[in-house]
């Protein structure tokens, strides 16, 4: 299978790559995803220290003064009393409460740690799609800036012959006309193009001067274009490796945990406590004393609190079984838009070749024929439009081909692959899967 994890490289562009970097370290996106997993980590710490004995320890020293009434006389005197002591106390776990509490701990952390790889996957994506958008942005933005060059020179040649008489005043009005929509849209797509760069540099965290060293360096390609992988058949393996597919599942494993936990709670619990303390007074001799037993607890009547806590926590499974199983019914869907995107936008592209070769034929024919007088300006500026509307299909086919490379990277979960130390839970084997096979190989485009 195609490698995905090194992808960004393989870029005719190295800006798409560096992009991808500096979003990486930049991000607070991820550094939220980091928090969670640390906050994670520490839950599940605490959990299982829960299936420790506790041992606390103590001590006191008290200063006393008391005064005793002898005769005429008042005696006083001074205590000082010393004591240590030692609790300990250990639950033992006979019903899995604590495993049940230790498990979920963990699955919730796994989960957090793909919630990290699918940032990061999403994150990746969304600056290289807005990098393709921006570069694309750019040859749009010349498009319009050159269609607009061309009308002002039209209107140039029609003012004189108006001001010759040999057009007619309103020519004239559709020559100004048509070149201040062409200055108004070319505005336009640069506003737009700068907007972009504010994306970037959201997305990144870098300053401005540096991001638009990277993104207008010279020699850039026009549409960065990625490094060709054929698309055969879609394995249902491959789909369920999203790292937030693997979220929602490890969520359905704590879920299930969760049950196991509310469930032991129902049952008596048996609990090890003992003490010891030490004692001495001035210079008296010390005094010892411990105790050592077993606790018994047993749930005998709590108006069915525990066994409504149990069903909130069958519910929450089954909630969280539906969104898995919604889960993957939208990975699989994803998956096949981009699919069908990819599809779409190569048997578009010849025809949207030729028709803008035409079109520029057509416009200048027409062009040599107004200057001969054999046609009116409405033709021509009709034949500009057209050539215009065709070279910016063109340029958008070309954006919407890479676009749908990246939503098809994303969509198969960014080159992330499940280890064997963080194996999925069982708990959701019936959720529905694809109907395909994906498998992925070097080769060119479709």
């Amino acid at each position: 299978m195609e490698n995905l994890i090194g992808w960004w490289g393989r870029f005719d562009d190295p800006a798409v790559a560096e992009l991808v970097r500096m979003a990486e370290t930049g991000s607070p996106t991820l550094a939220k995803a980091v928090a969670r997993i640390n906050g994670a980590r520490a839950t599940l710490s605490s959990s299982n220290a829960d299936a420790w004995p506790s041992l606390t320890g103590s001590g006191s020293v008290t200063r006393a003064k008391s005064n005793m009434a002898l005769g005429n006389a008042t005696i006083t005197s001074l205590t000082t009393t010393r004591s240590i002591g030692q609790d300990a106390s250990w639950e033992i776990d006979l019903f899995g409460k604590v495993r049940s509490a230790r498990e979920s701990s963990q699955a919730q952390l796994d989960a957090r740690i793909d919630d990290w790889h699918d940032a990061r996957v999403s994150l990746a994506a969304e600056v290289a799609d807005t990098y393709v958008q921006y570069r694309a942005c750019r040859q749009l933005a010349r498009a319009y800036e050159q269609s607009a060059s061309s009308y002002a020179q039209t209107e140039n040649a029609t003012r004189a012959a108006v001001g010759a008489g040999m057009s007619a005043a309103s020519d004239g009005y559709l020559a100004a006309a048509s070149t201040a929509s062409a200055r108004a849209a070319a505005t336009q797509q640069n506003v737009a193009c700068e907007e972009l760069v504010k994306s970037l540099v959201a997305l990144t965290g870098a300053d401005e001067p540096t991001l638009r060293n990277i993104v207008d360096r010279a020699g850039a390609p026009d549409v960065p274009e990625p490094a060709a992988f054929r698309v055969e058949s879609i394995p249902t393996d491959l789909v369920r490796q999203r790292p937030d597919l693997a979220s929602s599942e490890r969520a359905l494993a704590a879920a299930y945990a969760d049950i196991g936990q509310a469930r032991a709670n129902r049952f008596p619990s048996l609990s090890l406590s003992g003490s010891m303390t030490v004692s001495a007074t001035n210079l008296s001799a010390p005094l010892s004393g411990w105790s050592f037993g077993p606790n018994l607890s047993v749930p005998l009547f709590d108006a069915g609190k525990r066994r409504a806590a149990v069903d909130s926590a069958q519910a929450s499974y089954d909630a969280q079984l539906a969104a898995y199983r919604s889960a993957v019914l939208t990975a699989v869907k994803e998956v096949e838009v981009a699919l069908v995107d990819l599809d779409g936008a190569a048997r578009r592209s010849d025809d949207t070749h030729r028709a803008a070769e035409q079109y520029r034929h057509y416009e200048h024919a027409t062009k040599i024929n107004w200057r001969a007088g054999f046609d009116t300006l409405l033709t021509l500026e009709q034949a500009r439009r057209s050539l215009t509307s065709a070279e910016i299909a063109t340029i958008e086919q070309q954006r919407d081909r890479v676009r749908s490379w990246i939503a098809l990277y994303k969509a198969l979960g960014g080159g992330w692959q499940v280890t064997s130390a963080t194996p999925l839970s069982s708990h959701a084997a019936t959720a529905p899967a694809a109907a395909h096979a994906l498998v992925f190989s070097q080769g060119t485009t479709p």
